[in-house]
């Protein structure tokens, strides 16, 4: 039987207004009977419900999480900085993982409104969600535009593509390839392939693209794509647009008795602690997960409680390289 607070009130030999002022932290009370409440609460296992609190105007210290894949190195490392930072700042996550879903990602969205969170962090990856525009709930996105009022904050893509093909470059690559997105959604990831590009144009090289879908649901299908790629074009380096697809392609090379570095030279782009610890080789661009996890906590909050201060529309963060082996 659930426990209610009127049960709580009796444990503790107090009225069931006390009980309702201790959880809202409103009125004066001695410590004494605050204590008192505390320890019946806990004793009888009592969880104050954070939709009644919301109702009443209280803060259900609840924070959504939308985010795709929640399998992949990089998004799982990201949403663990992301719980853990939020817990110690007094914040419970509810994470909803909306891959390739956008029905889904707007079921979720709507329960998110519906249980009163406080805020939320979302890095999707649907096209088309309207809902981010009408949602009156402070959001902070990650590397994604979502709304023009939703601030974003990432990595500096451009940079990152940028200094991914210099370091191709740098180690004797002159048919560079990259392996990027679809490139359909007007989200800062895309200025990995621009900033590929404009490094491209300044030493006179030629452009290799290969267009795949983001998060390619069949990995066979993948790894023909990948296969056909080493087999029919001329290329001598390649630049992936995440660290997965670029250990993709370094297994099927070995398949083909194509050697890394000296035949073909690759670099990947997220360098999670995953990937740096059980594939050290690899050359990536490394994201800054702490300081990206850091920053949106900070400024979700202050759009909970400072709603009138301003935000800038995109925040970037450095990002560095590892050589590796692989290049």
């Amino acid at each position: 039987m659930a426990i209610k607070l009127t049960d709580v009130a009796k444990k503790a030999g107090v009225s069931s207004t006390t009980v309702s002022r201790v959880i809202n932290n409103y009125g004066s009370l001695s410590q004494k009977t605050i204590n008192k409440v505390h320890v019946a609460m806990e004793e009888l296992n009592y969880q104050p419900n954070s939709l009644a609190r919301s109702l009443q105007g209280k803060n259900t210290q609840l924070i959504g999480l939308i985010f795709p894949k929640i399998a992949h190195p990089f998004f799982g490392e990201l949403v663990e900085q992301l719980e853990t930072k939020l817990f110690e700042r007094g914040y419970k996550s509810i994470l909803c993982d909306s891959s390739q879903n956008k029905e889904k990602e707007r079921n979720y969205l709507k329960m998110l409104a519906a249980n009163q969170v406080d805020g939320i962090v979302a890095g999707s990856h649907n096209l088309g969600i309207e809902e981010y525009e009408m949602v009156e709930l402070p959001i902070i996105s990650f590397d994604r535009y979502l709304a023009d009022n939703i601030s974003i904050v990432g990595s500096d893509n451009y940079q990152g593509g940028y200094i991914a093909t210099e370091t191709l470059y740098k180690n004797g690559g002159r048919k560079i390839g990259i392996i990027a997105g679809s490139n359909v959604s007007d989200s800062p990831t895309n200025d990995r392939l621009n900033g590929h590009l404009a490094f491209l144009k300044e030493v006179g090289l030629e452009p290799n693209i290969f267009y795949f879908a983001p998060f390619e649901n069949s990995l066979a299908l993948k790894k023909m794509k990948i296969k056909q790629i080493l087999l029919n074009q001329n290329i001598d380096s390649l630049f992936c647009t995440d660290d997965l697809t670029a250990t993709l392609v370094i297994n099927i090379c070995r398949e083909l008795n194509i050697d890394i570095p000296s035949q073909l030279k690759v670099i990947g782009y997220d360098g999670t602690q995953f990937m740096q610890n059980y594939f050290p080789d690899l050359a990536t661009i490394v994201q800054p997960i702490q300081e990206a996890s850091d920053l949106l906590v900070d400024l979700l909050i202050q759009r909970i409680t400072q709603p009138e201060i301003p935000l800038e529309k995109t925040y970037k963060l450095p990002i560095k390289v590892l050589t590796g082996r692989t290049v």
